[in-house]
C-alpha cells in the first residue's frame, strides 16, 4: 500500500525505478516531438486554407452543445476538430520526451526541462487558439498562434540536439566572426517569419469564407518586404558558408549551413511561384511547411556551432549518478571532424578556428 501511495504521489519516480530507456529511445522520442510540432503547423495551415477556421465555432467545445464535431458542421468541422485532436498527439510525444529523459540513466535533466517548456508553450497556444476562434479569427491572434508554434519548433529542435550530445560546458567549434554572422542571419530569419505572418494576415486566405478582418497592411508592400528579408537570409547564409570554408570550420557546421541554403532556395522558389499564381492553396500550404523546415534548419545551424561532448554513458553499477564522459570535439552532429582535438588537449588548444 505504501508503495502504491508513493507511486500516486510521484508517478515519474515510481516509473524511474522500473524502466531505464536507452539513449536511442530518447532520440526517437525527441524526433517524434519535433515531427509533431511541424505537423501541427501544417494541419493548422490546412484549417486556414480550406476555410475551416470557424468549423468549430466556439472553444473549448466544438459547438455550444457538443464537445466534438457534428454531421451538420460538414467537412469544415471535421478539419478543425481534427486539428484540435492532433494537439493531444503532440502532447503525448512531448510527454514521452519528459518521461524518457527523466528515467534515463544518467538522467538528462536539460532535456526534461525542455520538455516541460514545451508543455507550457502547448498550453499557451491552446489558449491563444481558443481566443482566435472566440474573436472570429482576428488576424493578430492568428499570427500569435503561429509564432507560438514556431517557439515550440525551436524547443523541440533544441531538445532533439540535446538528446544527441553530452552535458559538458559548450565549446565553440568556429571562430567568433562566423558565430556572429550566424546569429545575425538567425535574427533576420526570425524577422522573415514574423513578416510572413503579416503577409498572410493581409492576404486573401482569412481562414473562413465569411467577412474576416485583415491586417491593415498593403499586401504588395508587405510581400516585397518579406521577399527582401528572404534574400538577406540567403545572401547571409552564402557568406557564412564562404566564411566557414575560409576558416576551415569542422564538417558539421558546414553541412548544416549547406542544408539551410538548400531549404532557403527551395522555399524561395515556392514563394515566387505562389506569388505569380495568385496564392493557390496547395502552394501556400507547401510554403508554410517550408517555413517550418527553414526554421528547423536555422536552429540546427546555430546548435552546430558548439560541442558539448558525447552522450553520457550508463554507469556500470546501480548508482544513477552520471559518469564523467571523455571530452572531445565533434563536427556539430555527433561526428568528429577531421583534425579533431584528442582528449586531454583542450586545455592547450583553442576551441575556435
Amino acid at each position: 500500500m505504501r508503495e502504491l501511495l508513493t507511486a500516486l504521489r510521484n508517478p515519474l519516480a515510481a516509473l524511474d525505478r522500473r524502466w531505464t530507456p536507452s539513449p536511442r529511445t530518447l532520440r526517437i522520442a525527441t524526433n517524434a516531438a519535433l515531427v509533431m510540432s511541424v505537423v501541427i503547423v501544417v494541419t493548422g495551415g490546412a484549417v486556414r486554407l480550406t476555410g475551416s477556421g470557424l468549423g468549430c465555432d466556439t472553444w473549448p467545445k466544438c459547438t455550444g452543445d457538443s464537445l466534438v464535431t457534428t454531421p451538420e458542421m460538414g467537412i469544415h468541422g471535421v478539419i478543425e476538430f481534427g486539428n484540435r485532436l492532433l494537439t493531444y498527439v503532440l502532447a503525448a510525444a512531448i510527454g514521452w520526451v519528459i518521461v524518457a529523459s527523466r528515467c534515463a540513466n544518467p538522467r538528462r535533466r536539460s532535456v526534461t526541462r525542455l520538455g516541460w517548456y514545451q508543455v507550457g508553450v502547448v498550453l499557451a497556444n491552446a489558449i491563444v487558439g481558443g481566443i482566435t476562434v472566440l474573436t472570429g479569427l482576428n488576424p493578430f491572434s492568428v499570427a500569435a498562434h503561429f509564432l507560438l508554434a514556431t517557439v515550440l519548433i525551436t524547443l523541440t529542435t533544441i531538445a532533439r540536439r540535446r538528446a544527441r550530445e553530452g552535458d559538458e560546458a559548450p565549446q565553440p567549434l568556429v571562430g567568433q566572426p562566423v558565430r556572429r554572422a550566424v546569429y545575425a542571419v538567425t535574427a533576420v530569419c526570425g524577422a522573415l517569419v514574423v513578416v510572413g505572418t503579416a503577409v498572410t494576415g493581409s492576404g486573401r486566405h482569412a481562414g473562413d469564407p465569411g467577412e474576416i478582418t485583415r491586417m491593415p497592411f498593403d499586401w504588395e508592400t508587405i510581400t516585397r518586404l518579406h521577399a527582401a528579408l528572404a534574400w538577406m537570409v540567403v545572401l547571409g547564409t552564402i557568406a557564412v558558408i564562404v566564411g566557414m570554408r575560409l576558416m576551415d570550420a569542422p564538417a558539421g557546421p558546414r553541412a548544416r549551413a549547406r542544408d539551410l541554403l538548400i531549404v532557403l532556395l527551395a522555399q524561395g522558389a515556392v514563394g515566387y511561384v505562389q506569388y505569380a499564381l495568385d496564392e493557390p492553396e496547395l502552394l501556400v500550404g507547401i510554403h508554410l511547411l517550408g517555413a517550418a523546415v527553414t526554421w528547423v534548419a536555422m536552429i540546427r545551424l546555430v546548435l552546430s556551432l558548439r560541442d558539448r561532448g558525447p552522450v553520457p554513458e550508463r554507469p556500470t553499477g546501480n548508482d544513477r549518478a552520471p559518469a564523467a564522459p571523455p571530452a572531445r570535439v565533434t563536427g556539430g552532429d555527433g561526428h568528429p571532424p577531421a583534425g579533431s582535438i584528442a582528449p586531454g588537449e583542450e586545455e592547450r588548444t583553442p576551441a575556435g578556428v
